[in-house]
């Protein structure tokens, strides 16, 4: 049947519960997430907007104040919504500091007194910077201590309504840290059904979801053809997943196929069809674990091929293994895959300027240069994928990996894997990060 057409408040809807559920996954799986102020590049059509807006209005209100009389229209304005930005940052508990508030910025009785040319923006102001003093966190109290020594009154004004706003944010970041554990408690059923909701309005929106799972489940199958049939798979599984599998009588695990297809996202190509609609709120996680397992594979297979060549007396120097982690990190770091090559070269000159300043300091001899020909050709030859260094130590990172995919198995691991030592601290992370998205996810 055609796609059915949605109207501009469906997809308004639709937008509005696809923002919800991405804020609240991001602050259950996102630990250093923040609120911040929207900004825009200082060139942008919309910061000039903003700018001259803002300008006028703060102009405006400079002419107003400096007139004679003065006119407090503006003044009046902004006095109101400081107000506001005040009791909005009070804790429930705060009862007698919003009575406080509330009687000395009484809008109606302010009002009066500028009819009759008696308002003292003076003391109002000084009031809310002492409010706002006992209110800030440590964080704002040289910016708010500053205020109290500006004298002209719009740049007073304009300043307030700024820390305010900064303060404001604070508390919004305090609310949300606070909510994490309770969130964490609730967010899968809410995710569930704002998800079901999703896919209620558009049907046939899991098309990368179901190709992703097709893919694991002909790579579980095919890998598994040449096993005994797994007793616990009974044959009512094949008659409710046509097409899921090859013609063999070996029928996967639904949890076999959906673990293939998770560790399936670190090997994701640049320009492959696009993630699984279930995991798009994770993809620059995902990929950002992907970048780090591809990285800590060649710092592994570096340090491997050094260890090869130059022996256990060069390598257990004290700070040998350590100098040449760090340089290759480095060299690394910020880098596509598709740039490695480039960086092998660079990363191979310097393993061979650690390699000969540790001889030196040792007291043997240097490399002969048929040798150093040899350690650098073994390095820059890393960046093939099909060398045999890199293949295996990718396959012994993605083995461990896998621990941290299946349901009990991120409290299993034992053995570290052998030649993963070096790499150690920051692969048990990488696990760790890779679990945790994993672990929300299939729940």
């Amino acid at each position: 049947s055609p796609p059915q057409a949605l109207s501009m408040n469906e997809l308004q809807e639709i937008t509005d519960d696809i923002s919800k559920l991405t804020i609240v996954h991001e602050i259950v799986l996102n630990s250093d997430f923040k609120l911040q102020a929207a900004s825009f590049s200082p060139k942008s059509l919309q910061n000039r907007v903003k700018e001259t807006l803002h300008k006028a209005f703060w102009d405006s209100l400079e002419e107003q104040l400096s007139a004679s009389p003065p006119d407090c229209t503006q003044a009046i304005q902004l006095l109101q919504e400081m107000k506001e930005a005040l009791l909005s940052l009070l804790l429930p508990w705060h009862n007698q500091l919003r009575s406080q508030i509330e009687g000395a910025l009484d809008m109606e009785l302010i009002r009066q007194e500028a009819e009759h040319g008696a308002l003292d923006i003076h003391g109002l102001t000084t009031y809310v910077l002492g409010t706002m003093a006992r209110l800030c966190a440590p964080i704002r109290d040289e910016e708010v201590r500053g205020l109290q020594r500006l004298t002209d009154p719009a740049q007073l004004l304009r300043e307030i309504f700024r820390v305010l706003g900064l303060m404001k944010m604070d508390m919004l970041n305090f609310t949300i840290q606070s909510l994490r554990t309770h969130l964490q408690d609730h967010t899968i059923q809410y995710e569930r059904k704002k998800f079901q909701e999703l896919l209620d309005k558009l049907p046939s929106s899991l098309d990368c979801t179901r190709e992703w799972l097709r893919k694991a489940a002909a790579e579980v199958s095919a890998s598994s053809s040449q096993l005994p049939p797994h007793p616990a798979i009974g044959g009512s599984l094949a008659a409710h997943s046509p097409g899921a599998v090859s013609s063999s009588t070996t029928v996967p695990s639904l949890m076999s196929v959906l673990n293939r297809g998770y560790m399936n996202l670190l090997c994701w190509e640049p320009g492959q069809k696009e993630y699984p609609e279930t995991l798009f709120m994770d993809q620059a996680r995902l990929q950002d674990v992907q970048a780090q397992v591809n990285q800590l594979t060649i710092i592994a297979a570096v340090l491997l091929v050094t260890s090869g060549m130059c022996g256990s007396t060069l390598c257990g120097s004290p700070g040998f293994v350590a100098r040449l982690k760090r340089v290759t990190k480095v060299l690394l770091e910020g880098l596509s895959c598709t740039r490695y090559e480039e960086a092998l070269e660079d990363i191979s000159d310097q393993v061979l300027q650690e390699v000969s300043r540790t001889l030196s300091q040792l007291g043997y001899a240097a490399f002969t240069t048929d040798k150093c020909a040899s350690l650098k050709g073994q390095i820059k030859s890393i960046a093939d994928k099909g060398n045999a260094v890199r293949h295996v130590i990718d396959q012994r990172i993605r083995s461990f990996l896998s621990l941290f995919v299946s349901p009990d198995g991120q409290n299993s691991q034992k053995d570290f894997p052998k030649g993963l030592d070096p790499i150690q601290e920051e692969l048990l992370e990488v696990g760790r990060r890779f679990g945790s998205v994993i672990h929300h996810n299939r729940q």
